[in-house]
């Protein structure tokens, strides 16, 4: 018996053809049991047109330099405004913004109907009443499985004391603050 992990000869291999014994349904149950936060990453089309997309992964990197990460699919309708885009605002969402993440979830030709935003860095949204935004500026992309690895280094951010929109096993909630045992 040994305790060295058993990989394959060639890993790329194993996932380029979809031999893995990873069931793909059972792996992303798994996954849901990590509890993310909700934002909305959002970049200015070349047409001048804003987009933007829900997004749970999003993940600090380094605190110096200042950088931070997000994936996107690889099929994804918004993937070449997000390659071409010089910056890209992460949009962290409140316990009150559900509807909007909702919204930014689904295909639509215009998700900023109603929804009330300024002009960041690069001209990305930065959407009104998140709890935190970072305006990055674009700094490499990574490909990684089917989705791409987004790098930004962080130019601008704010935040404030609102409660964060939690996302876990399929579904939204929130942030209950532990009352030292009570």
């Amino acid at each position: 018996m040994s305790d060295v992990p058993k990989h394959p000869a060639d890993p790329a291999n194993e996932f380029a053809s979809g031999n893995s014994p990873i069931d793909p349904r059972d792996f992303r149950n798994a996954l849901g049991t990590f509890a993310t936060g909700v934002t909305i990453v959002t970049a200015m089309a070349t047409d001048g047109r804003p987009y933007g997309v829900t997004c749970n992964s999003f993940a600090s990197v380094s605190l110096n330099p200042p950088l931070v990460l997000w994936s996107l699919g690889l099929f994804s309708q918004g993937l070449p405004i997000f390659q071409n885009a010089s910056h890209f605002t992460v949009n962290v969402l409140g316990a009150s913004q559900q509807a909007l993440a909702s919204q930014f979830a689904k295909s639509s030709n215009d998700k900023f109907v109603g929804v009330s935003w300024t002009p960041g860095l690069g001209n990305a949204p930065v959407i009104t009443d998140s709890v935190a935004n970072f305006q990055c500026r674009a700094v490499n992309r990574y490909y990684g499985g089917d989705h791409v690895i987004f790098l930004g280094a962080v130019e601008a951010y704010s935040y404030n004391r609102r409660e964060p929109l939690l996302f876990a096993r399929g579904t939204f909630g929130h942030f209950l603050a532990d009352e030292g045992g009570k």
